[in-house]
């Protein structure tokens, strides 16, 4: 499976710090960016990672950066997506499971280092558990169609 990653300056070191995991998981990674610590806006990087996903050219996304909330909000403007911010195994898992969540966004600065390896196998080790939630996210994908403009619904 092809992955999509990115950070901002607040997430580098934890992106970079995942890249042998993910290698170790069996993920073919493209990587969007950023390349230092330098401070860069995330909303460039996240685009980049949502519009990957969006268009098939990556199956799942992974964003890092200070708290995972600007990188997921930003991502989920991207149709398609459904990006959501994880602190905990449980909330990776369940994100996968209950709501075909197809972007992972992780806070450097707020999630303990030891937790965001296993934050990441949680989130590669659920699949979408389908049956009542594929209900919900259609709602989901109502939603998102219906507030498109006209002309590109």
């Amino acid at each position: 499976m092809k992955i999509a990653l990115a950070s901002d300056h607040a997430g580098y070191e934890e992106k970079e710090r995942l890249k042998p995991l993910f290698h170790e998981l069996g993920l073919e990674v493209e990587d969007f960016g950023t390349v230092s610590e330098d401070s860069v806006d995330y909303p460039d990087y996240a685009r980049k990672v949502a519009e990957a996903v969006a268009h098939g050219e990556a199956a799942q996304g992974v964003l890092v950066c200070g708290s995972g909330t600007g990188m997921a909000i930003t991502a989920n403007k991207v149709p398609g997506v459904r990006a959501a911010v994880a602190w905990s195994e449980e909330t990776a898992r369940l994100a996968r499971q209950h709501n075909d969540a197809n972007v992972l966004a992780i806070g450097a600065r707020t999630t303990p280092v030891e937790e965001i390896p296993k934050i990441v196998r949680a989130w590669f080790g659920a699949n979408f558990d389908g049956g009542r939630h594929a209900a919900r996210v259609e709602k989901i994908k109502e939603i998102e169609k219906d507030c498109r403009p006209e002309g590109e619904r």
